[in-house]
């Protein structure tokens, strides 16, 4: 399920992203942080969205001026410092209500509830024999190298990792090239049993994985078959997930 989380305050947004991925099935597709820009987004992209998390008071006023632009019909959880806003919210698509400072738990409940609505919806609807859809994942990437435009081949490339706002992709060659695209996108083209996003800031390849130490507060420090200047952390949150994904390999 798509997700489009609407939050002016990115330590909070960051968090949400966390926890929201951490779940089985959720996808975080965009940050926006003002009404502007959720109007503007969701007039062009409401099609591919499934869930959002709005938080009601903006920059720019409250999330609940983006329903007189736009015809929002996906569920909304809104999650809030206020909690005089519950009603308002209801009325708005809401399925759930999460005041902050929030518990992960808090978080994970409420995408439950959403699971629990959407299979019920989907078991009102009339069985209907679909042909079987293959995904088209990439199978290269084009990027520069001494002026010259090189192909990487998707079994050449051991990682995608963000440095000072940009991505790069290393080899298991140990290359390190520039790469003109966002993660967010290299994620969604990626096969998924290869890659696993192990935090906000890297693809991993599973073959580039060596093995992995214990850290505090769950976290792990994952230990490379390539040489990469810093040292490499799975979130707590997505700990169990990234275990089973590399038991499914």
């Amino acid at each position: 399920m798509n997700v489009v989380i609407v939050e002016d305050e990115q330590h909070t947004a960051r968090l949400l992203h966390e926890i929201i991925e951490s779940n089985e099935g959720f996808t975080v597709i965009q940050h926006l942080e003002s009404i502007a820009e959720a109007v503007t987004y969701l007039a062009c992209n409401s099609s591919g969205v499934d869930l959002l998390f709005f938080d009601v008071q903006l920059a720019d006023g409250k999330s609940f001026e983006i329903f007189k632009h736009v015809d929002i019909t996906v569920p909304v959880i809104f999650c809030t410092a206020y909690e005089e806003y519950s009603l308002q919210a209801i009325q708005s698509n809401g399925i759930n209500y999460i005041l902050k400072p929030f518990r992960d738990e808090e978080v994970t409940l409420a995408l439950e509830k959403y699971k629990k609505l959407f299979s019920q919806i989907n078991k009102a609807k009339p069985i209907q024999i679909k042909e079987e859809i293959t995904i088209d994942y990439q199978q290269s990437f084009l990027t520069q190298y001494r002026g010259r435009t090189i192909i990487k081949r998707i079994e050449e490339i051991a990682a995608f990792c963000i440095e000072f706002e940009t991505v790069y992709l290393y080899t298991f060659k140990n290359e390190k090239l520039p790469l003109y695209k966002n993660l967010e996108y290299i994620d969604s083209v990626c096969n998924p049993g290869y890659f696993f996003r192990v935090n906000r800031k890297m693809l991993i390849n599973r073959k580039a994985i060596k093995d992995f130490e214990p850290l505090e507060n769950r976290k792990i420090e994952l230990k490379l078959t390539i040489s990469i200047e810093y040292i490499i952390i799975v979130s707590r949150l997505k700990v169990s997930r990234f275990k089973k994904w590399l038991e499914k390999g």
